[in-house]
């Protein structure tokens, strides 16, 4: 199974418009994200959109 990819669209953390992956989805639409440099962070589900190919 491949990875999906996302493009994180808020601007937190100056993060907005980078290609991520969720490595988790939690309750209450909590999602763990992890970025091209090894970065991870904890955030809504709301902030990222399916990258399309």
């Amino acid at each position: 199974m491949t990875a999906r990819r996302y493009i994180y669209r808020w601007n937190r953390q100056g993060r907005k418009g980078q290609v991520c992956t969720v490595t988790a989805r939690g309750k209450m639409n909590s999602i763990c994200v992890r970025f091209a440099d090894g970065y991870t962070m904890v955030t809504s589900g709301n902030a990222i959109r399916r990258l399309r190919p």
